[in-house]
Formats: C-alpha cells, structure tokens, sequence
C-alpha cells in the first residue's frame, strides 16, 4: 500500500512540476463617444437616404485593415443599440476608411422618405489585433 501512495504522489509531483504560467497581454482596445447632431445627416435623395460623415483619426491605414470596428448608437440616455439594425422603420448601417466613419440611415423599404435622425451619441469601438 505504500509503494502505491508513492508512485501517486511521484506522479502529482511531476505533473505539478511540469506547468508552466503563460501571461497574456490584452490588446488597447479603445471605446470613443461621438455627439451627432441632428443637422450633420445630410441627404440627396429627398430623404430616402441620410448619410453624415465623422472624423475618426483612430483608424489609420493598418487598423483600417487589420482592425476591427464595432458602432452603437444612443437616441436615449444611456441605451445603446449595436449597427447595423432598424430601428422605428430606420435602417442604420456604417462603413469606415482610414480616417473616418460613415454612418447612413436610410428607409427600410427603400422607397419611403423617412424623417432626419434625432441627435445621438455614438459609441465606436475600435478592436485591435495582432
């Protein structure tokens, strides 16, 4: 009985001796609030389609391929919804390139005009990666 409680603890020993610790490093990630005022949509369609264009210099050439970005928009206090989405018959959607943002809201069918989107603030989410 001894002989085997030795090679038992011989084995914890070993496989306790054997783990290595790996420490991971997050990468910057970096969350950035926007006001978009209501009079920054423009439209050139008679109102099917709003479009307003915002300065992001986070977004450089390498981050604008390598990576990754997420929008949310707050028409009221505090309550973000993610992109794209519809919301109250508005289809929201984004694009961005090196150095800005482009945000449209347009009507869900694509015929109907639809009213100038209400003041916001957007959360633009800028994950890095290796």
């Amino acid at each position: 009985m001894k002989r085997i409680l030795s090679i038992i603890g011989c084995i914890v020993v070993l496989a306790a001796s054997s783990c290595t610790k790996k420490y991971i490093t997050p990468n910057p990630n970096q969350t950035i609030l926007l006001n978009v005022a209501s009079t920054a949509w423009t439209t050139t369609d008679g109102g099917k389609t709003y479009s307003a264009v915002i300065d992001a210099p986070e977004i450089d050439s390498y981050f604008n391929d390598h990576g990754g970005v997420l929008v949310y928009f707050s028409f009221t206090d505090g309550v973000y919804e993610q992109i794209p989405e519809v919301y109250q018959g508005i289809s929201y959607s984004y694009t961005h390139n090196k150095g800005s943002l482009a945000l449209y809201a347009q009507s869900s069918d694509g015929v109907t005009p639809v009213a100038r989107p209400d003041d916001a603030v957007v959360k633009l989410l800028l994950i890095d990666s290796n």
